[in-house]
């Protein structure tokens, strides 16, 4: 939930007309680096290093590479490259995982190699260009940034930083002509016009820059650094109630964005707002972070690391980038690295609340739950209507069978909800009846299952639970099958609630009918050891007892919970007795847990 609302943010941030950006070059291949608590112990020392030889060397960075663990993978190869410093291959991949990593520094002893050998190597060129510009060699970095160029996206991007490095020469007029020089797709001119817009501002061209902000806004009024842009020249230019109109426009098409609300504090209060950026580096790197955002939103990730890492070079606290670049590790996998990067977030950024909502959400997957419930706790302790850092408390909570807690954090969240029947509250009703039920509230639990079904009356996961919960304790068996049923036309792919249907064929006496819905739950879910058992409880109901003694021998083997094991092997020693024929009640539980976090 929380995810999804930041990749909307991100996407309305930075979003690009037209489908080119839909294909990205292929020419830069970078590795995304792992978070070195995820390897500390397998993290190369210096020791570790002086006893590998080439090939093993070379073979330990492969994998880390497949790993996405950049910093290991630069530290293999630059190891194998000390005992082969010829081997081009070696040198280009040190590079690539030095940028990945982050380590621009390296990367650009590591490109001056590169360059001496092919003078042609594009990304050698703009990683040596944007040390460049970072040290105000300016007349160097035009000269690096113009032979990166390669494709639309590298075009572009090589563009805008010539004419940010142009202007950090002193040369406003002629860095705003060298991007206004540049033709392309239909998605160019809205960079081109908010990028030279912000160097005409930056050398007190002010009406010009205007003309350049409203010509960018009328092609992409939802663009967030636009309208910021924008929005800050009204309130310099204009006067604060223009400004809060445009900050008011994007408001309603992406309610609550941090930056917007922030703005709309300050145009209301009369303030003149500084524009978005204040030197050639900072402009250079909110060019290098606009592109690399989008990139990460469109399958670009070996490209946008690049973006993203030269954008941090240059502005290390630059919040959108650090989570930009923090959505691409999410996006690919790698939360622990995620939690470096949110970590980076300056305190005094509007974002840094988001940040902390997001990071308590990797530190849980991460299994740093203590951590993720004490950041939480006190971003709802300093706003107690925060209703995202609220659900992800109490979805933090109930992942972690905490249900007495979670019951109290969404009863929280509760309280303090919109007025209205807005069918988005289900959710609220349907996880804290979940956690009631859980810990024996049942009556509490019906109550709010059947107020987030008076909200949204078709939810398929709200329907299967309290359908099978009546079925499950003998009564309303008509309604709650119906229930159900209604689920399954819904969702016939999600193997958890053709589950639940097969399940409650089986309490109700339909063996057969149970059989049919458990098999194809299977093929939806095979390696799930609650949905094997319960298969095998059918097959051992119909007479098929070899079969049920298989798919509980499967179900033991997929690790069940360890409550459930001496269950499930009691009845394969000795098939369903007396003793463990009625334990349907329990698995019954346990079917439940498999759908604790799948509604909403």
């Amino acid at each position: 939930m929380l995810s999804n609302r930041f990749n909307r943010w991100t996407v309305a941030a930075i979003a690009l007309m037209g489908s080119a950006m839909a294909t990205v070059p292929g020419a830069v291949r970078a590795q995304t680096p792992d978070h070195p608590s995820d390897t500390a112990a397998q993290f190369p020392t210096r020791n570790d290093l002086k006893a590998l030889t080439t090939s093993g060397s070379y073979l330990a960075a492969r994998h880390a590479s497949v790993e996405r663990d950049a910093a290991s993978a630069a530290a293999f190869y630059r190891s194998a490259l000390r005992t082969d410093p010829k081997n081009n291959e070696l040198l280009d991949r040190a590079f690539i995982s030095s940028v990945a990593d982050g380590d621009i520094d390296e990367a650009v002893k590591l490109a001056e190699r590169i360059l001496t050998i092919d003078k042609t190597n594009r990304v050698a060129r703009l990683v040596v260009g944007v040390h460049d510009l970072k040290f105000k060699k300016y007349a160097t970095a035009q000269t690096n940034i113009n032979q990166s160029i390669r494709g639309p996206i590298t075009d572009l991007v090589a563009t805008l930083l010539s004419g940010w490095a142009a202007y950090g020469a002193g040369d406003a007029k002629g860095g705003v002509a060298t991007i206004d020089k540049l033709a392309g797709p239909e998605w160019y001119p809205l960079f081109k016009d908010l990028h030279a817009g912000m160097i005409l501002e930056l050398a007190g061209k002010e009406k010009d820059a205007g003309t350049r902000f409203e010509r960018a806004y009328k092609l992409d009024d939802s663009m967030l650094r636009v309208t910021e842009a924008y929005a800050r020249w009204l309130s310099r230019n204009k006067d604060s109630a223009a400004a809060t109109t445009v900050y008011q426009a994007f408001d309603k098409k992406l309610a609550r964005h941090p930056l917007i609300v922030e703005g709309l504090r300050d145009t209301k209060a009369g303030k003149k707002m500084p524009p978005l950026v204040d030197s050639a580096q900072a402009g250079a790197a909110e060019a290098l972070y606009g592109i690399g955002a989008t990139l990460t939103r469109r399958g670009g990730e070996d490209l946008a690391l690049v973006y993203l890492q030269l954008s941090l070079y240059l502005q290390p606290t630059h919040p959108l980038a650090l989570l930009s670049l923090a959505d691409l590790y999410e996006s690919v996998k790698r939360p622990q690295m995620a939690i470096k990067v949110y970590e980076r977030v300056p305190s005094s950024s509007p974002l840094k609340r988001n940040a902390q909502i997001q990071l308590a959400i990797d530190l849980d997957s991460a299994d740093r739950t203590d951590e993720a419930i004490k950041i939480l706790k006190g971003v709802t302790t300093e706003d107690p209507k925060d209703l995202e850092a609220i659900m992800a408390l109490g979805n933090i909570e109930r992942g972690r069978k905490k249900f007495g807690e979670c019951g109290a954090t969404y009863s929280q969240g509760v309280d303090v909800l919109p007025a209205g029947n807005d069918k988005a509250n289900s959710v609220w009703y349907y996880y804290r009846g979940i956690c009631e039920e859980r810990s024996k509230q049942w009556g509490k639990a019906e109550a709010d299952m059947k107020k987030a079904l008076e909200l949204q009356p078709d939810q398929p996961h709200v329907l299967n639970y309290l359908g099978y919960s009546w079925i499950d304790q003998g009564i309303h068996l008509d309604e709650g099958m119906k229930m159900i049923k209604r689920a399954v036309e819904q969702r016939p792919d999600d193997g958890y609630i053709v589950d639940s249907l097969g399940w409650a064929y089986y309490r109700i006496g339909n063996y057969e009918d149970a059989v049919k819905n458990l098999e194809r739950a299977i093929d939806l879910k095979p390696e799930d050891p609650t949905i094997n058992d319960h298969l095998g409880d059918a097959y051992w109901r119909v007479g098929r007892t070899l079969e049920a003694k298989f798919q509980w021998a499967h179900a033991r083997d997929l690790k069940p919970e360890a409550d459930e094991l001496p269950k499930i092997e009691a009845k394969i020693a000795n098939g369903m007795t007396d003793d463990n024929s009625n334990s349907s009640a329990a698995q019954a539980e346990k079917e439940k847990k498999k759908d604790d976090g799948k509604g909403g």
